[in-house]
């Protein structure tokens, strides 16, 4: 081929991709956040909303609302939950209900609509969904919102999907409490505002032990016996939970659990004791904080905060807004100072952020969620409550408000902290974990020729750097990158891009911007083969399957070099799906294993994890067979990766004509017969650069050593400096 012709074959990828970027970009984008009400109302017959509906009226307002009618007759509202409230999922989007509000206030029906949350997509059943949205089909708004247990959800909650039922429950109640106040439904009920209780008095002061706190109300309880949550799982009609308890003797304390909110300074002192001055330093103005603990064999904190930053099994609820914590929230003490205090388990300090604005006088509730498991998988919900009204004495009246006057200038009013901001101050920690794990594999590639001319701390440093991409990224931070992520931002740039969805989580950002920017210098390899969790877990099942004898198959060249190209099939295909049906192209891309193997730890259907196991089984024989041939993320990374400006893998002339040991050796056959390396294959794992200075195994090293052995071999031994000695004086003269 000229050069010319192999130059522009070479430019065509890029030119390509750059000339998709131009359209993708320039294509025009709706409104962000433009209301989907009419596209839905037209996807679900009225009668499937509200018994014995026959049309709609045109959506009229905004936030848009659609009549509901039988003939002329009203029988309530339509809309979408998330034009009303915030609904944003794990995803970064909000999650879509079509909403049927009667017009006594009552949910007539909900319907999901869209969403593009990872744990529904990859496992939960969609049947399973609608049976949860289905519980609050029937229900009095108001109840839902005020009336504590009459208003708690159906019993299963669905198990690994807490988090995100969660948000749907809290959206269908919040945005059908704010649609009856718009349509003026139940009247001053629903729109009444309690005047203030009072301020707090700072000269009052607390019972001095711990019996006192509890009579006077200053310290609240939420006691349960294993018994008493048997016979509630039993009325929920969950007959295995009910029969799996978690002591046999249903007199054991199930949990007996106690609050109070410590930023009222009286209640603070006489929990906290000495502590207290230093606590009270830590909370902004307009913070408040309550003190949670408990004893027993079930734990209000349980391990979702470990996983996810989220405590979920508890939740805070003053009128319509619940408050969830996060683990920035949380401080953990070892007791109470309180005199008389019982001996706890766990005592902590959540703190409420002052933007929700919590009213620490006005009565608030604490929900327990209880989470039991039985048989192999099984889990079922219930939810118990404690409620917290701040004893009057605690409370001076308030002075007569002044007379407004009016003013020129107004204060401005503090806008709450965005979401994503929340959620990046709640993983600080974790991202600069991952931001230090990042800045060492760039330290192991500029100075990789110091390292790989050490063999055996390169094996060292790269299996102990798999290790961690294993579990700390892959299980434990549950940072997997996936060719979702590739398909919903296309989508973004299509339909309406916002950064916020995308900083929502913050490792999965940090990774795809630490893979955008090493893309630019050594391809695709530096994600592909030191930070996807599944690679690195492949990479070390087949070292283990090496160190047992497992025979190794290597694939022919000619049917390896086709069998690559189906992975860029896989892509294009889901790609395509994508334009048009994004929830349908996120179905389809469980064609890769990670959500499986990595962020469900295999708890998932036997169909999902044989697929797994498969591909992991293959790889013992074929390293990294996922890899090579079938992973979507991979093409779709190799593509833009021909744009890299550098190439800092080095080889001999010799590579290939005839050595063929580097070629040989490459866990992915990135390297072709001929001795090039192929970018689009090539993992980045450096085996072959150790390879090049090992003068052991690499034969231009080898017949250099040789020849400087064989030199050394055939030179004249050193010749000794001559000593004089002097006749007359016997001394030696040696040169100076």
């Amino acid at each position: 081929m000229q050069p010319s012709l192999r130059t522009a074959s070479r430019l065509f990828p890029p030119l390509l991709w750059l000339v998709g970027w131009f359209f993708v970009l320039a294509a025009p984008t709706p409104a962000i956040a433009q209301s989907r009400l009419a596209e839905f109302l037209a996807a679900v017959p009225p009668a499937q909303l509200f018994p014995g509906a026959d049309h709609y009226d045109v959506p009229q307002g905004n936030p848009p609302v659609a009549m509901v009618r039988s003939g002329e007759r009203l029988l309530g509202y339509a809309f979408v939950n998330a034009d009303w409230v915030d609904s944003t999922g794990y995803s970064g989007k909000p999650i879509q209900i079509l909403v049927g509000l009667s017009t006594e206030g009552k949910i007539a029906g909900a319907r999901l609509m869209a969403h593009h949350e990872p744990i529904v997509l990859i496992g939960i059943p969609p049947a399973k969904i609608a049976q949860f949205i289905a519980g609050y089909v029937g229900r009095d708004v108001l109840a839902l919102a005020h009336n504590g247990p009459e208003g708690q959800p159906p019993v299963d909650i669905i198990s690994g999907a807490t988090v995100t039922v969660t948000v749907i429950g809290e959206s269908l109640i919040q945005s059908s409490i704010k649609v009856a106040r718009a349509e003026g439904m139940a009247g001053a009920a629903l729109a009444a505002v309690a005047a203030p209780r009072g301020a707090l008095d700072p000269a009052h002061q607390a019972p001095a032990d711990w019996i006192g706190l509890l009579g006077d109300g200053s310290l609240r309880r939420l006691q349960l016996t294993v018994g008493e949550v048997n016979d509630a799982f039993l009325r929920a009609g969950a007959k295995e939970a009910a029969n799996s308890p978690e002591s046999t003797n249903p007199t054991d304390f199930f949990i007996d659990l106690y609050v109070a909110p410590v930023s009222v300074p009286a209640i603070g002192r006489r929990l906290l004791g000495e502590r207290y001055d230093a606590f009270a330093k830590t909370l902004a103005p307009g913070q408040q904080a309550i003190l949670i603990a408990a004893n027993g064999a079930y734990s209000f904190k349980g391990s979702g905060y470990v996983r996810g930053g989220i405590f979920d099994r508890i939740a805070l609820i003053q009128g319509e807004q619940t408050i969830r914590f996060r683990d920035h929230d949380h401080t953990r003490l070892g007791d109470v100072h309180a005199p008389g205090a019982p001996d706890l388990r766990d005592v902590d300090i959540f703190r409420i952020p002052a933007t929700s604005h919590f009213d620490v006088t006005e009565p608030w509730r604490l929900q327990l969620l209880v989470e039991r498991a039985f048989g192999a998988r099984g889990k079922s919900f219930l939810t118990f409550e404690t409620s917290y009204r701040l004893p009057d004495a605690y409370l001076k009246p308030l002075p007569a408000a002044p007379i407004a006057t009016p003013r020129t200038e107004t204060a401005p009013v503090a806008a709450a902290m965005p979401v994503w901001r929340i959620m990046w101050r709640a993983k600080i920690g974790q991202v600069s974990i991952l931001a230090a794990a990042l800045a060492l594999l760039t330290g192991i590639f500029f100075f990789q020729d110091a390292l790989v001319k050490r063999p055996k701390l390169y094996d060292w440093v790269r299996v102990a750097y798999l290790l961690f991409t294993v579990f700390w990224i892959g299980w434990y931070a549950e940072a997997q990158l996936s060719v979702v992520n590739v398909l919903a931002f296309f989508d973004a740039l299509r339909t309406g891009f916002r950064w916020d969805y995308f900083l929502m989580a913050p490792l999965i950002f940090v990774l795809w911007f630490a893979t955008a920017a090493s893309i630019l210098f050594w391809n695709r390899g530096a994600f592909c083969g030191w930070l996807c969790p599944f690679g690195a877990l492949q990479e070390l099942l087949n070292r283990a399957a090496k160190l047992l004898h497992v025979p190794q198959l290597r694939v022919p060249f000619f049917i390896h070099s086709r069998l690559v190209a189906v992975k860029y099939v896989i892509f294009l295909i889901l790609f395509g799906i994508s334009l048009s049906a994004l929830a349908t192209a996120e179905q389809a891309a469980e064609v890769e294993p990670f959500k499986t193997a990595i962020i469900l730890h295999f708890a998932r259907g036997w169909p999902f994890v044989l697929y797994a196991g498969a591909l992991l089984a293959a790889n013992l024989t074929v390293e990294r067979f996922f890899c090579r041939y079938l992973c979507p993320l991979g093409a779709a990374l190799a593509i833009p990766a021909r744009l890299r400006m550098f190439d800092w893998l080095r080889r001999y002339r010799e590579c290939g004509n005839p050595c063929q040991r580097c070629g040989n050796e490459c866990p992915v056959q990135a390297i072709h017969p001929e001795g090039h390396i192929n970018p689009n294959e090539c993992i980045q794992c450096l085996h072959c650069q150790m390879l090049y200075h090992h003068d052991q195994k690499c034969p231009v090293m080898i017949q250099r050593r040789l020849k400087r052995e064989k030199y050394s071999s055939s030179s004249p031994p050193a010749i000794p400096p001559r000593i004089k000695v002097s006749a007359v004086t016997r001394e030696t003269d040696l040169p100076r």
